[in-house]
């Protein structure tokens, strides 16, 4: 009789852990020493562990000291009920980047003082948040580049047509502030002519793509150029489906991308940015006008070790006209972020001293024609 129980719990914890595997969110159970039993494979990413290695170990190696979460755990087995934390911040050494989580812990039936804990992070959701903030910043743009085009850009000519005429008759010293007229004419105008970009709401025309012969092209033109003198690593799924995308746009999403890291390294020495690419299931966002979920499985990075982003700007960085640089527009990233929400997807930055990382979520070609009725292709 003592058998079957055993056969029933063996093909019951080969389900179980199957079930924990498939989920998206990092789950573990924590026995009443702290030890970690268990950890799905969410939780091997969010740590940054193997299991074999966080078995070894107990939560609070891997968690801040002082975190609420261990309190938590204190109250689930008190109370012997479900207790749940929002907003937790569990940035450590161990655990870098932004790791903002909503907690539930709750005890095992059988086993009382061992605690199942679910992390659900609060990223992804923050991020769709900024992603129509950046969308309704965009707009305001689009109607101040139109402004701009009618009001600035033909007064622009005419003093520009000015300058050079006066160029003709003017001596040496006057001939250099005519020029200096010119040249700011022109920046003007290029500075206009960036933002119109945000004017085009034509549907993108879309395929699929292989992205990695997109980063290789890229990677050329910035180890010929801007990056010259920096190290490009390549680390790659090469088994990734193809993107559903346009390719040009691509390209210069990630030249926008790579040069701003490149820009941020500077001439440091041992000046790095790491490119990569991963498919990442369980991230499924609603399209507007639809009763579907659009999945985004496909995330892409581009990583340096750059002295980061000031804390005070990370949350505003894909907004235009924000930047970090003396002479920058403050377009590029936003305009990064209009054409990556134009495809359906979503990009983020986590920063900190010697480690930024951009990482876009988007589509995966699958070639039906719901995807690109999703779309409105």
């Amino acid at each position: 009789m003592s058998s079957t129980p055993v056969r029933q719990s063996t093909g019951g914890a080969a389900e179980a852990a199957g079930v924990l595997n498939a989920l998206p969110h990092p789950v573990i159970t924590i026995d009443p020493d702290g030890a970690i039993i268990t950890a799905n494979d969410a939780a091997e990413h969010f740590f940054q562990a193997s299991v074999g290695f966080m078995r070894r170990q107990k939560l609070d190696y891997f968690i801040p000291f002082g975190s609420p979460l261990l309190d938590l755990l204190d109250q689930v087995r008190e109370r012997q009920a479900p207790v749940s934390e929002y907003r937790v911040d569990l940035e450590s050494p161990r655990l870098p980047g932004d790791r903002i989580v909503d907690i539930y812990a709750s005890p095992m039936a059988d086993q009382p003082d061992t605690v199942v804990v679910m992390f659900q992070e609060r990223t992804m959701a923050e991020k769709i948040d900024r992603q129509l903030t950046h969308r309704g910043a965009a707009r305001t743009v689009t109607g101040l580049a139109a402004m701009l085009a009618h009001e600035i850009k033909n007064p622009l000519s005419g003093i520009r047509g000015a300058a050079q005429l006066l160029e003709q008759s003017a001596d040496e010293d006057d001939r250099t502030l005519t020029r200096l007229i010119c040249d700011e004419a022109d920046r003007i105008v290029k500075l206009v002519d960036r933002m119109e970009v945000f004017s085009d709401e034509r549907p993108v025309e879309r395929e699929a793509v292989n992205i990695h012969t997109v980063l290789d092209h890229v990677k050329r033109l910035a180890v010929s150029g801007f990056a010259r003198n920096i190290r490009v690593v390549e680390e790659y799924d090469p088994s990734l489906p193809p993107v559903f995308a346009n390719r040009d746009q691509l390209v210069q999403v990630f030249l926008n991308l790579i040069k701003n890291a490149a820009e941020a390294i500077g001439d440091q020495p041992d000046g790095e940015i790491v490119l990569t690419t991963a498919y990442r299931p369980g991230v499924r966002l609603s399209v507007p006008g639809s009763k579907d979920k659009v999945t985004l499985p496909l995330e892409f990075c581009v990583k340096d070790n750059g002295p980061g982003v000031p804390g005070d700007l990370i949350e505003h960085l894909f907004d235009p006209f924000v930047t970090t640089k003396t002479n920058g527009s403050g377009l590029g990233l936003a305009l990064v972020a209009k054409i990556i929400r134009d495809h359906g997807g979503v990009v983020e930055c986590e920063s900190q001293p010697r480690r930024t990382v951009f990482r876009i979520l988007m589509p995966a070609y699958t070639g039906g024609r719901e995807q690109k009725a999703n779309f409105g292709l």
